[in-house]
């Protein structure tokens, strides 16, 4: 009787934990966006931010969405070059920027498939042991004719953040082509491997 119980009981934090958690970090987010929101607002304004939660929230996604509207313009395109070039010659912008864009365009950008091409699985880090990866490229054209084979770049992600790993330059012949979704290698790797691909 009492394993059943244990047993329910465990059972039922695995199902109400996520949930709630998520839920609390919800609220914590408009809470804290509301917060900051009614610092810069004048003082009769803020009584709105009070009375209708999330009101920041849903303003910060209309500019977002201004701002993603006006960069696809032929003009908008144009200044956000110039700025971006601006911020390319800037000491500390140079070395942060690029890494948080690039970043940014593989969470956000609708072409992430175009970044990872396929799901593959390659023998790493030794022989008999097996490591998914994405293929992102062939090899250059140089690197392929020093050793004299077909080399593909694959990126090897670590779990559980499988936005860093290696890359790792690997002969085709050595390589396993497979038909797991971008997705469900994410949920692998994310996961720890406790969530198999479909």
């Amino acid at each position: 009787m009492m394993n059943k119980i244990r047993k329910y009981f465990f059972t039922g934090l695995v199902v109400l934990l996520p949930i709630t958690l998520t839920i609390y970090l919800f609220v914590l987010l408009i809470n804290f966006s509301d917060n900051q929101l009614a610092k810069y607002l004048p003082a009769e304004w803020v009584y709105y931010v009070d009375k209708i939660p999330g009101l920041s929230i849903l303003i910060a996604i209309t500019v977002i969405v201004i701002i993603g509207f006006f960069a696809t313009n032929f003009l908008g395109k144009k200044i956000f070059e110039f700025f971006e070039k601006f911020f390319f010659k800037l000491p500390f912008f140079r070395q942060v920027y690029p890494a948080i864009k690039e970043m940014a365009m593989f969470l956000f950008s609708q072409e992430r498939g175009a970044t990872f091409k396929q799901v593959v699985l390659v023998e790493y880090p030794r022989k008999g042991i097996y490591a998914f990866g994405f293929l992102t490229n062939n090899s250059s054209a140089k690197i392929c004719d020093k050793v004299n084979q077909e080399l593909y770049n694959v990126f090897l992600p670590s779990a559980p953040g499988p936005l860093t790993g290696y890359v790792i330059v690997v002969p085709k012949k050595e390589i396993i082509f497979t038909d797991i979704s971008i997705e469900d290698a994410f949920k692998f790797i994310v996961s720890g491997g406790v969530v198999n691909p479909a």
